[in-house]
């Protein structure tokens, strides 16, 4: 009965766990849409870098333009914060060239120092003076000049800033904003503002904030149209802005909103206009355009009375700064370091042109929805098809999803998100995947306990993964074959009881195993005192000859710790132990890898050509008197390695010859200076020698012999110069190819 009760829930596991983890995930989304603003606002990112708002030439009777107070204009002029009177005649100057409203991105909130009734109290009270003081005193106020200013123009729009502390200054807007009540708190809320003089806003044709709300990453994506300052609605700057230049005397403004603090199409309707959609919260999307230096124009251009005036009929401007030290920086999507003025810019221009982007409440019930239906029809494909075959499905329903959200920006220039119903499908199908890799695990496990006592740690892990049976066969792969033995264990095991030589060779053994598997190698059987490893397989291993080469340079250097050690111990217990050598070959090429033997006992390992020739060069490492060979390709694979030529042989069993050479350190060794001269002496001997220039090759063996003392050449050089002697009083004539013929394996 038990065992039908975990059948039954294994079974139901399948379908139950990614079906709660879908309702989950649809219900966290649905009372907490916030938690996934992160991730969506990374794609509606990457969507605006891709596709940017064109620039709109097409604005040609109401352009948007940016007066910039630059560097030009501060050098020119003089230094910020210019005298009101400056101000003014910018203002009446930009009134002459026909622009539609004059939105400044700034505030006045006190009087003008420079005013001449506030100088005077600055000057010493001195009789002499007293009749200038009144003089200057009856000089225009210069804050009555700008108020004069923004009067005669009719076009000004004054800006002012949000405070989120109670203030004691109170914007008394232009217009009255209509909209239910329910849907005011529902606003951006502020305490109080920073506002202009009194004279100011009362001069002014128009009053707009120019406050932003960057999300949480300081990323300004939307802009607030509409501000509640204390139960107040007050436009932004850019809304205003728009107003103003429109002309219209008594416009009307609604956030649409439903009692419930909801709308399907939310947004500020302007007389006349179609909607300027926004969110729920009367926040606006912009999308931004790519740098347009022609939206640009130095204030320095408008007020030099010896230049062209530039082109500004029409226009609505917005009056900021660039210069250094004044700059209002804002992040943007497509900049971190963007002038706050121009984010006005951008959404005054898209109030005019109509291209807006769009993100509401309607649109996360559809997303919701859709992915409530797609998550179903990929748990039915789950249970039908399986993991394996269902996974490109599930693949095409995440493209089909980003295409769509890509398709919605492009065409209909709606944000539709595409990260989290994909997160949502990829949590689904790797939960039914978990599932089966529980289970898998379950199987392995049982592979492991049957097989793990007979064959290797890493064939078991193989047969495990596949969970397939032991069959006969294997694949041909390159792979880096290593062979090693103990020079003259017959007559060292001749020291030994049975006893003790068993312990002896596991002694021995086991670091040099255990370096091979460091090295990702793979010990292929163990002969007595040699051991057969390889490379790339059962894994794949990357520069599996370079592997090879740095595991038998590390148990050479390990053999020397354990000589250390033997010879200790020995000496303790009065014994006289020889010093253990070893010999090592390696080579690379291609071999079959699998599974060997008879239905009865299969063992993995490698056969081929290559495989014999690691073994043959692993008993040349004794005639030519070094402690590693390797093979051409294992040294053209691992050419950082210090490796020398010993030779161009011919292998017992072979009829042609291959290039053999001694691995005598790692990359730190072969850019050492001792070893280059040393390379460079062992290549000219080599070139002496198969020139048959006997007294060449002599003069640089001599060399080679005195500079290759350090890595214990000794026996090499007396090799060849046993060649040389020989080939002195027996020429071999002009057909030698120099080309020697090994006599022992």
């Amino acid at each position: 009965m038990l065992k039908k009760a975990i059948l039954f829930l294994d079974h139901s596991a399948r379908w139950a766990v990614p079906s709660a983890l879908l309702a989950a995930l649809l219900m966290v989304r649905v009372f907490s849409p916030d938690l996934f603003e992160p991730i969506q606002f990374r794609a509606f990112d990457a969507f605006l870098n891709i596709a940017p708002r064109p620039y709109p030439e097409e604005l040609k009777d109401t352009p948007v333009r940016v007066i910039d107070i630059d560097e030009t204009s501060i050098a020119k002029i003089g230094q910020w914060p210019w005298s009101r009177t400056k101000v003014a005649e910018l203002i009446r100057r930009l009134d002459a060239l026909g622009v539609k409203s004059i939105a400044l991105d700034m505030v006045f909130p006190e009087a003008d120092r420079t005013s001449p009734a506030l100088i005077v109290k600055d000057w010493p009270d001195d009789p002499a003076m007293k009749d200038v003081k009144a003089r200057v005193v009856r000089l225009p106020d210069h804050d009555a000049v700008l108020a004069r200013a923004y009067r005669d123009s009719g076009r000004v729009v004054a800006g002012f800033a949000p405070a989120t502390t109670p203030t004691k200054r109170q914007v008394k807007p232009k217009v009255v904003y209509f909209g239910p009540d329910v849907a005011i708190p529902n606003l951006k809320q502020y305490a109080g503002v920073t506002d202009n003089l009194p004279s100011h806003d009362e001069a002014a044709a128009g009053l707009g904030c120019f406050g932003f709300s960057p999300e949480y990453d300081g990323v300004i994506r939307r802009v607030p149209l509409l501000f509640n300052v204390e139960g107040q609605v007050l436009p932004a700057l850019s809304l205003e802005a728009v107003r103003v230049a429109l002309g219209e005397q008594n416009p009307s403004f609604m956030l649409t909103n439903s009692v419930f603090g909801l709308a399907s199409n939310p947004g500020v309707f302007l007389s006349g206009r179609k909607r300027i959609p926004t969110d729920e919260n009367g926040r606006f999307w912009v999308r931004y355009t790519d740098a347009a230096p022609q939206r640009i124009v130095s204030a320095w251009d408008v007020l030099n009375p010896k230049g062209t005036p530039p082109d500004l009929k029409g226009a609505i401007v917005f009056v900021g700064t660039s210069a250094t030290g004044l700059k209002d920086l804002r992040a943007t999507p497509l900049n971190p370091s963007y002038d706050g003025v121009e984010v006005h810019a951008n959404v005054a221009e898209q109030i005019l042109s109509g291209s807006y982007l769009e993100r509401s409440a309607g649109n996360a019930d559809v997303e919701i929805l859709l992915t409530g239906l797609f998550g179903l029809i990929l748990i039915g494909l789950l249970l039908r098809l399986g993991a394996a075959w269902s996974g490109p499905v599930g693949l095409g329903m995440v493209l089909a999803t980003v295409w769509l959200s890509w398709h919605a920006y492009i065409a209909w220039h709606r944000l539709v998100d595409p990260v989290y119903p994909s997160c949502v499908l990829a949590a689904v199908y790797f939960s039914f995947a978990g599932i089966g890799y529980v289970r898998s695990d379950r199987e392995r496990r049982r592979i492991t306990d049957t097989f793990g006592r007979y064959l290797s740690p890493k064939v078991v892990a193989e047969l495990a993964k596949s969970q397939a049976k032991v069959e006969l066969g294997g694949e041909t792969r390159e792979m880096t074959f290593h062979f090693c033995d103990i020079r003259g264990f017959t007559t060292i095991s001749e020291g030994f009881d049975p006893h003790g030589l068993t312990e002896f060779i596991n002694r021995f053994l086991t670091p040099m195993t255990q370096i091979v598997l460091d090295h990702d190698g793979t010990i292929d059987k163990y002969m007595g005192d040699c051991i057969m490893a390889f490379w790339n397989a059962p894994q794949k291993v990357q520069d599996h000859a370079r592997k090879a080469c740095a595991a038998a340079l590390a148990m050479h250097a390990k053999l020397d710790e354990l000589n250390a050690r033997w010879q200790a111990d020995a000496k303790a217990a009065g014994k006289s132990l020889p010093e253990i050598h070893i010999g090592t070959g390696l080579n690379t090429g291609p071999c079959v890898v699998g599974n060997m033997g008879s239905t009865l006992r299969v063992d993995y390992t490698v056969l081929g050509d290559d495989v014999n020739l690691a073994s043959r060069l692993e008993g040349q490492s004794k005639s030519y008197g070094v402690r590693i060979v390797i093979g051409p390709v294992t040294r053209e694979q691992a050419p950082e390695f210090a490796a020398l030529e010993l030779d161009l042989l011919k292998v017992k069993g072979k009829t042609k010859p291959v290039r053999i050479y001694a691995l005598l350190g790692d990359s730190a060794a072969a850019a050492s200076e001792p070893f280059r001269a040393l390379a460079r002496a062992h290549e000219a001997m080599l070139a002496g020698y198969r020139r048959q220039d006997w007294e060449e090759a002599e003069r640089f063996l001599k060399e080679a012999r005195k500079l290759g003392a350090p890595w214990s050449l000794d026996k090499l050089y007396a090799l060849y110069e046993e060649r040389v002697q020989a080939f002195r009083a027996d020429p071999p004539g002009p057909g030698w190819d120099g080309v020697a013929t090994a006599l022992t394996k």
